[in-house]
């Protein structure tokens, strides 16, 4: 039976069809319409799907699955005075989906939000038995939730209800920090780094926002942001360190208040020590590293955010373990992989792109969409951050052999085959372009199982230059979704002027 699960009209908005045990496609809008994080599906997203089951097999969509109960959801913005979300036909599942299909898709069943982000990561996982955790800003009414997942089967066993969230407080902080919510969280989470611990911050944070107790609760509600909130960091002189110091502190408290849910495992869920993690909280890896020391048999899928819940919502209704080998699930750019054309603009110290194989499904680059570099060099961050546009605070990450990442990382997991987790690397100073101002780096493990033709390139640069890893960033400009097919891939060159292959 094939299933299509859907997310869309909160941000972006994902496919994900699957087929029994194996994932047929997943995809992004924002890869095909161009703009970061889409709510709106797309056209052309459905037809590349479309023309990957007429190549891949006959026979069409059996169910159509949406990630959210709409109704549910209606009420919650009803009770927070969203009046305009509440009496928009625009953000009613069907209509949207209409516009986009001409009526071809009617949706068979919807979903709950937080059911949706469990089953995504329980059903990808490699246990029949385990706790679930999700943590983000918001589903219909539940922020966080703990579930008993067993032989395909999902309990709810706790839940944290609107308006305390922990998800729309790091949002909140992110948007007094100038940044943009509900997109720029991992820009944050990078500033945290540069800035210094401050206990009367933390406290000062904690009176402001939060009620105390075992349970994430909160003084207020944020979902419309905190931007009258004033610190006593911040200074006179014009200078921005305060906003580092700000960061530093909510990443503090916001593991803290990670770890009050996870302490609730125990108690709540004692039949197993594996845990599956999902929601946008579950993209922290800094937060994720600390985690995974306490539970080492913690599984997070990719792609926890809200995209994932397109597989989610599928996987629920199919009721199937996945097998879950690759996160390359997208758009397929056909052709050889490049290794040689690669190898040569690596050696000569130039940045150079890969645009090959099927789309990585989540928002980090893992090979297939990646704009690569030597990580031994003193100016790459620099000619990386201009080419990209970013700020020079925010870190780059290494793709490092799986066999050789312990060498030069104290890993706090075996594999990091998607960049969930940071290291810190042990020779800071050997390889400067994939080192954070605290040598931590967010490490990506490459097997030959994982990617054979981006584990073949970084063994042939090792042979060459006995450095087992490459500089890997998203083939993108900041603001700008990741290239996905060869249209983009070619225009990309032509604007920055760095070789794509």
């Amino acid at each position: 039976m094939k299933i299509l699960g859907i997310n869309a009209l909160n941000h972006d908005a994902a496919i994900t069809l699957i087929e029994d045990n194996e994932i047929l496609f997943a995809a992004h809008a924002e890869r095909y319409s161009g703009i970061k994080n889409d709510s709106n599906l797309n056209k052309e997203m459905f037809e590349d799907m479309e023309n990957y089951i007429v190549h891949r097999s006959r026979g069409g969509i059996d169910k159509i699955v949406w990630f959210e109960r709409p109704w549910i959801k209606k009420l919650r913005q009803l009770k927070a005075g969203q009046y305009r979300e509440v009496f928009s036909r625009k953000n009613l599942p069907q209509y949207h989906l209409d516009k986009v299909t001409n009526g071809k898709y009617k949706i068979n069943e919807y979903v709950d939000h937080h059911l949706s982000h469990a089953s995504s990561t329980y059903f990808t996982s490699p246990y029949t038995e385990s706790a679930v955790v999700v943590i983000d800003a918001i589903g219909e009414f539940d922020t966080i939730t703990i579930w008993y997942a067993k032989e395909n089967k999902l309990e709810k066993r706790w839940s944290q209800t609107y308006p305390h969230s922990l998800g729309l407080w790091y949002s909140a902080m992110t948007q007094r920090l100038g940044l943009k919510p509900q997109e720029d969280e991992y820009i944050l989470m990078g500033m945290a780094a540069w800035g210094k611990p401050n206990k009367k911050l933390q406290e000062e944070i904690r009176l402001n926002f939060f009620q105390g107790g075992d349970d994430v609760r909160f003084e207020r509600n944020l979902h419309r942001g905190c931007l009258d909130w004033d610190s006593v960091v911040m200074p006179d002189n014009g200078s921005d360190q305060w906003k580092f110091d700000v960061a530093h502190n909510v990443q503090v408290i916001c593991e803290e208040e990670i770890q009050k849910v996870f302490d609730k495992l125990p108690t709540l869920v004692p039949e197993t020590t594996n845990v599956c993690y999902s929601g946008g909280v579950a993209l922290n890896c800094v937060a994720n590293s600390e985690l995974v020391k306490q539970y080492p048999n913690m599984w997070i899928l990719p792609n926890p955010g809200d995209a994932g819940s397109s597989l989610g919502c599928a996987a629920y209704v199919n009721g199937l373990q996945i097998d879950f080998d690759n996160a390359f699930l997208g758009y397929n750019i056909r052709g050889e992989y490049p290794t040689k054309q690669v190898l040569d603009e690596l050696l000569k110290g130039n940045l150079v792109g890969v645009a090959n194989g099927r789309a990585e499904y989540g928002p980090r680059a893992l090979g297939n969409r990646s704009l690569l570099a030597d990580p031994r060099g003193k100016d790459i961050k620099q000619k990386m951050n201009k080419i990209k546009n970013r700020q020079e605070f925010r870190p780059f990450a290494p793709s490092v052999l799986e066999e050789h990442a312990n060498e030069i990382f104290d890993m706090p997991t075996k594999k990091s085959q998607f960049m969930q987790y940071v290291a810190p690397c042990k020779f800071p100073d050997k390889y400067p372009a994939i080192c954070h101002i605290d040598n931590t780096s967010r490490v990506q493990t490459v097997s030959k199982k994982d990617n054979p033709g981006y584990y073949n390139l970084i063994k042939e640069f090792y042979k060459q230059t006995g450095c087992p890893m490459v500089l890997n960033t998203s083939l993108n400009i900041k603001g700008q979704p990741i290239v996905n097919d060869e249209k983009q891939r070619e225009q990309f060159v032509k604007t920055y002027g760095v070789k794509v292959y």
